[in-house]
């Protein structure tokens, strides 16, 4: 029975999730958060997402472009370390570049002539195993190899080589080998002619920090007197070998895609998903980013080698002919150009904003915008001390630039500006600083946001396991825990798409369909806990038994509890949980303390909750 002299607390509290200090200094507000947004100033959880299709694709994506072709049909491509994908009608085509040159690059791979002798397939009863000899095939372990008019080998109905794609194991400078997804009833040394082409070399997944023996600082002295001695290899570097990344643009209704520090390349819709993206000839050797220049239709690239020379420089701007991807040369007749940037070591990405394009260095931001012939392009810094956390750690939300650096969020909107982030201290404490660059910025326009996928220190995963939303208009800030990898909002799409792993496998993802609260198919965790609060400014204890809930709840239960403690450092008691649905007129308890704080979760499988404005029965219960 509720005392006759509580009184009934609304526990409204600030929107957005406030954790720069302590729980308790961060009275009135909400300090901890899973799956949960804020929606006119209420948490609400998030809806779940659902698989696009049912087949896994190779790698983990690190860029993504949704688009519509001229007939208004839904495309989206995307990169990752093994292949380059179109996805469209519910399934994915691999349009991954072939590999032209040997690794000597003395000869272009083609034919693979089986005599035999020197060249051929082999197989073996009841093994999938299939090797194959051909000369200098410059391949490495893990790069993908596809056959046309290649013979059947491995008895009948045999293994079938013509269209497939296989990954290698390599054996030697002269021989290598794959898996098949058939079985040869055979053994068979078969003869015959086909054509091999390899795809791009396999890139990697995951950044690795250089470590070594001639990594870090290190003194010819003994590990106990606390240098580092020769024979002892390095704990700690700055070095960082990086991690694979694609940039993906389109040119009208067809791609322009480039994985760092690689050549770029072109995809024509009208080909057909059998064809796969083509090397633009003329591009620079090296580029470590693309973008496609608004209005005016230059293709730009960034980091990447000069004209005439061919030296690489990080820190150059690089653009074709005004509507031709094909001609970087400058000339009199030609408006393609370069123009070296300062302040930074090197560009890591760049963001169409309006009638400019925004572009990062690892310290700066520069704005390009046309202004036509001679020079084309006028280049002006706009900020410093404010690089740009990795290649897709930025975008623009309605003419503002915002992205996630280093240390801190940055909007640009005529000039750089410090986001006021009330989370900023969580995230960037558990930033994983190695894996930077798989930070990934994304709009949910639905709900007015901005997103950053980031890769967290929380357990052994390296990849983007985490979130953190900003909204512009609401002002609030929240986070949670992510499978996604890369996001598109839904421009092209019903809905924003996402890549992600789901088990150990990669899939498209539907995120946030309408009347959706599972993840694919499954029961999502969501929670939100408060910071404490107290009565008297915590000079006097507090007596609680009852609560009277206000949610808006579609199915199924929440929980609720309610935890007491007498000073910050204390031992806390929890009273619950306590099973809340939408019948629900209150819940009885009794529970003492100088400060509390409240927990809304729910974990049943299509439950959507929102909050009201729960009441809480405090009455004052002393000093001791």
């Amino acid at each position: 029975m509720a005392s006759s002299d509580s009184k009934l607390l609304k526990l409204n509290f600030k929107p957005g999730i406030h954790r720069e200090s302590t729980q308790y200094a961060e009275e009135g507000s909400w300090y901890d958060v899973e799956r949960v947004r804020f929606r006119q100033g209420k948490p609400e959880n998030l809806r779940g997402y659902v698989k696009k299709n049912t087949s896994a694709f190779d790698g983990t994506a690190r860029d993504l472009k949704t688009w519509s072709d001229n007939n208004t049909f839904e495309r989206a491509s995307f990169g990752t370390e093994d292949k380059l994908y179109e996805f469209n009608g519910g399934s994915f085509y691999d349009i991954t570049p072939i590999r032209g040159k040997t690794s000597t690059g003395d000869n272009t791979l083609a034919v693979v002539t089986i005599d035999g002798t020197n060249n051929g397939f082999y197989t073996v009863d009841g093994a999938v195993r299939v090797s194959v000899s051909a000369s200098s095939h410059g391949a490495v372990t893990g790069d993908w190899v596809t056959f046309t008019s290649a013979v059947t080998i491995g008895g009948s109905p045999g293994i079938y080589l013509t269209g497939k794609t296989f990954q290698v194991s390599v054996l030697g400078v002269n021989q290598y080998s794959f898996d098949a997804s058939t079985t040869a009833d055979t053994t068979q040394n078969k003869v015959g002619t086909a054509t091999s082409k390899f795809l791009l070399h396999t890139g990697t997944s995951t950044a690795i920090q250089g470590l070594g023996f001639g990594s870090g600082v290190y003194n010819a002295g003994a590990s106990t007197t606390g240098e580092r001695a020769w024979s002892d290899a390095a704990t700690e570097s700055d070095i960082v070998f990086r991690n694979t990344q694609w940039s993906i643009d389109n040119w009208g209704e067809d791609i322009v895609a480039c994985r760092r520090e690689g050549r770029i390349y072109y995809w024509d819709t009208s080909e057909g998903t059998n064809y796969r993206a083509a090397l633009i000839s003329a591009s620079p050797t090296t580029t470590n980013y693309i973008t496609v220049s608004p209005n005016d239709r230059h293709l730009i690239a960034l980091g990447t080698t000069e004209a005439g020379t061919g030296n690489y420089q990080p820190m150059l701007v690089r653009w074709s002919d005004q509507n031709d991807y094909n001609n970087f040369t400058p000339s009199v007749s030609s408006t393609s150009g370069e123009n070296l940037l300062a302040d930074g070591t090197e560009i890591v990405g760049a963001v169409r904003s309006r009638n400019a394009i925004n572009i990062w260095t690892d310290n700066s931001l520069w704005l390009m915008q046309f202004v036509g012939p001679p020079f084309t392009f006028k280049f002006q810094q706009m900020g410093t001390n404010c690089g740009l956390a990795g290649p897709h750690a930025g975008v623009d939300y309605d003419g503002r630039t915002v992205w996630m650096g280093r240390d801190n969020f940055y909007a640009f909107d005529g000039q750089v500006r410090n986001l006021d982030c009330t989370v900023r201290r969580y995230i960037f404490d558990r930033l994983n600083m190695t894996q930077l660059d798989k930070v990934y910025a994304g709009i949910n326009s639905e709900f007015k946001e901005v997103i950053w996928l980031y890769p967290s220190t929380t357990g052994s995963n390296t990849d983007c396991d985490s979130y953190v939303i900003w909204s512009p208009d609401e002002n609030y800030w929240t986070y949670g825990s992510a499978i996604w990898s890369s996001w598109d909002d839904k421009i092209a799409f019903d809905n924003v798409l996402t890549t992600g792993v789901s088990g150990t496998d990669s899939f498209v993802f539907d995120n946030e369909p309408e009347g959706i609260f599972t993840g694919d198919g499954a029961a999502l965790t969501s929670y939100i806990e408060s910071a404490d609060f107290d009565i008297e400014d915590g000079d006097a204890l507090m007596f609680m038994d009852r609560i009277i809930p206000d949610f808006t709840i579609n199915d199924g239960t929440i929980s609720m509890d309610v935890t007491g403690q007498s000073f910050p450092t204390n031992s806390a008691v929890t009273k619950g949980p306590f099973d809340i649905s939408k019948t629900t007129q209150k819940v009885d308890f009794r529970l003492r303390g100088r400060q509390a704080k409240i927990k809304v979760s729910c974990d049943s499988a299509g439950t959507s909750w929102r909050y009201g404005s729960v009441r809480l029965a405090i009455q004052p219960d002393g000093r001791r």
